[in-house]
């Protein structure tokens, strides 16, 4: 295309981008059309990548082609493995496109569409694609170090001591809780069972496949894995009308809890080429093919945004979850814009990868764009409910009130009408019992995407098909984050140990591999356990820590960042990542505050505390409310330690009173040859 035609095109995405964003953010009265809200984002996400990920690829991180990643120079056959683009896209992208996309935009919509709306298209653009991408390079460059190691190596050894201290809690937490969902969504489920039971065997067969017998066919490898998962979806459908095959896929919590247990061994432990890296791959094929099919029936659909743009409960009032719009709406999306548990996999898995440095900007910043559409895919599944059945189904029994009828009536009194009779209608539709209270985001998507899907593909009668599917496919998004994290929490556990005794830091020593795989599973299979066998205390009440240890977690990984970018240019490009790193820590610190502090029981730890105590009430919930204030605060002065001790390096380096020394890996010349296609 011609110099002049292109900048007309993108001159005319960048116009129609605004044009969309103007009529989301502006309009008032009558409802507007879902296709507004996809349009700005793919303007968006198309301008962001092609212009300002090219700036930073270019000034800011100065990509170089011919110089060899440690997946080429450090190859072990099991964690360092130079691997096709799309694979690794792929991987990537499964492993952090984990339950937040989903479930946080879906939550976040009883405040209106707008707010999230922004808030993911602006957070993704400019703060999560960037973390993302900088850290990825930034590991590459020294070897596939964890996050922690290159706190240790470029904040200083106080720093990189509480980070480690940090992530690894946070990580602990978080995939505790990741496998907690999967346990809740495939539990007495034979359909989702078997379909995500499927995909191992899948990709051990497309590993082998693509490793021994036809070594470098990507295309020939996708296309069987493609046949197969399809053939897997119907095997599900199969299996969950069939009694004598659906008993052996019909499992209680407890099974399920021991066998995604052994899984995560199995995928921390095994080469990354044989089952981790095939499945992610795997797992993108359902996720972006459903999101692929959820925007063709948008299209098609082109449904009516019935949620307005702003709720009455910007106020704090809220019945999804207490808190004002500020900070608490960015709290509850994370992952669509902005995610610290992204910054693990861009210095875990993913860096072990990459062939070539200029293949960071498409997996880096590019798989952040396609999860920030989808979380864009899930506010639209939200907002093109009934605003009465949304809260129906997302407002807590003892809010809205225990009987259909009561809730209903409460809801309506919300000013969002809704009936029993409708809502049973609804469930019926969807083949369930009822959809009154059914709490966490994760229903609401699943109703929302079975509306659209029905509406375009298949009409009212396979409205239950599709609602299985979504949750199938919810599950199957968390999965991957799971097995990814595990890994990365085993190289972090190998990191540390190595300064003890330098065989256990050697990721290609088996011996080490085994023992930190087991502790790493060990650990989140404890509190995994514990929700399972007590799902009113354990992990469960560590829910609304998440969002603020997500994010606290971002700061890290971006404090790091600008350490980094402060070294190599002084000021002139720091506002890249010390921008978005100002934004989290305001708005964590305050969140933070308000969730340990704030008188109102329904929001402050320790006022809900008081408030069972004096009601004489659950011992354990007191406990596990007093638990929740002292780990937000120990987090938050963790945090705050790394900031003040980032602070200090920048301030020394631009004084001229430090030494700007970078911890890279010797530059080597690659022997690769440029990979096609």
């Amino acid at each position: 295309m011609r110099p002049g035609l292109r900048l007309l095109l993108w001159i005319a995405i960048a116009l129609l981008g605004a044009l969309a964003v103007a009529t989301i953010a502006l309009h008032r009265g009558e409802q507007i059309n879902a296709l507004w809200l996809v349009t700005a984002a793919v303007c968006t996400y198309a301008v962001g990548y092609r212009f300002y990920s090219k700036f930073i690829a270019a000034k800011v991180l100065a990509l170089d082609a011919q110089r060899a990643t440690p997946a080429e120079r450090l190859e072990n056959g099991r964690d360092f493995v130079p691997t096709n683009k799309w694979v690794v896209f792929g991987h990537h992208f499964a492993a952090i496109a984990g339950p937040g996309p989903l479930v946080g935009p879906v939550l976040a919509a009883q405040f209106g569409y707008l707010p999230g709306t922004l808030y993911i298209l602006i957070g993704a653009v400019l703060g999560g694609c960037v973390q993302d991408f900088v850290i990825l390079l930034f590991s590459v460059r020294r070897d596939g170090k964890s996050l922690t190691e290159m706190a240790k190596e470029e904040i200083g050894p106080i720093g990189g001591l509480v980070a480690y201290g940090a992530v690894i809690s946070i990580l602990v937490i978080l995939l505790a809780v990741c496998a907690l969902i999967v346990v809740n969504a495939l539990k007495q489920s034979p359909w989702g069972a078997f379909t995500i039971a499927m995909t191992i065997p899948i990709a051990l067969l497309m590993g082998v496949y693509l490793r021994r017998l036809r070594p470098g066919r990507v295309l020939e490898t996708s296309a069987i894995g493609f046949v197969l998962v399809l053939a897997a979806i119907w095997g599900g459908q199969w299996a969950s009308q069939t009694p004598a095959v659906g008993k052996y896929f019909t499992l209680a919590a407890p099974a399920l809890a021991i066998a995604i247990i052994v899984y995560g061994f199995a995928a921390s432990a095994l080469p990354v080429w044989l089952l981790l890296a095939p499945r992610d791959y795997l797992s993108t094929f359902v996720k972006l093919g459903t999101i692929g099919l959820l925007a063709v029936g948008i299209v098609v659909m082109h449904p009516t945004l019935h949620m307005p743009p702003l709720t009455r409960f910007i106020d704090g009032t809220g019945p999804v979850f207490a808190g004002k719009l500020f900070p608490f709406a960015f709290i509850t999306i994370a992952c669509g814009a902005i995610s610290g548990f992204h910054s693990l996999i861009s210095s875990g898995t993913t860096p072990k990868l990459i062939r070539r440095e200029t293949e960071i900007r498409m997996v880096g910043y590019g798989a952040m764009l396609c999860e920030s559409l989808v979380a864009i895919m899930a506010t639209v599944a939200a907002c093109v409910l009934e605003p009465g059945t949304y809260f129906a189904i997302n407002s807590p029994a003892g809010i809205a009130g225990q009987v259909p009828e009561t809730a209903a009536q409460t809801i309506s009194g919300w000013g969002f009408p809704v009936t029993a009779a409708g809502m049973q209608a609804l469930a019926h539709s969807v083949g369930e019992q009822t959809l009154f209270n059914r709490t966490g985001g994760a229903p609401a998507f699943a109703v929302g995407m079975a509306h659209i899907f029905s509406g375009s593909l298949g009409g009212q009668a396979v409205m239950a098909l599709w609602y299985h599917f979504a949750l199938m496919f919810e599950a199957l998004f968390i999965l991957t984050v799971l097995d990814a994290g595990t890994r990365v929490g085993r190289f972090m556990i190998q990191d540390a140990l190595g300064h003890a005794w330098k065989p256990l830091g050697r990721t290609s020593w088996y011996p080490s591999t085994l023992t930190t795989s087991a502790l790493i599973v060990a650990a989140w299979g404890y509190f995994l356990w514990q929700g399972v066998r007590d799902p009113l205390g354990g992990i469960n009440s560590l829910w609304p820590l998440f969002g603020i240890a997500n994010q606290l977690l971002a700061a890290v990984a971006l404090c790091v960042a600008t350490t980094i970018i402060i070294k190599m240019h002084h000021a002139k490009y720091a506002l890249v990542t010390l921008s978005p790193l100002a934004w989290l820590v305001t708005v964590t610190f305050t969140a933070s505050w308000h969730k340990v502090f704030d008188s109102d029981p329904r929001i402050g730890f320790l006022a809900q505390a008081q408030q069972l105590a004096a009601a004489g009430g659950n011992a354990r919930l007191i406990f596990n409310n007093r638990l929740d204030a002292v780990v937000t605060v120990g987090l938050v002065a963790m945090v705050a330690l790394i900031l003040l001790e980032s602070a200090r390096q920048w301030l020394g380096i631009l004084s001229g009173k430090k030494e700007a020394r970078l911890k890279e890996a010797p530059f080597v010349i690659t022997r690769l040859a440029e990979e096609q296609g």
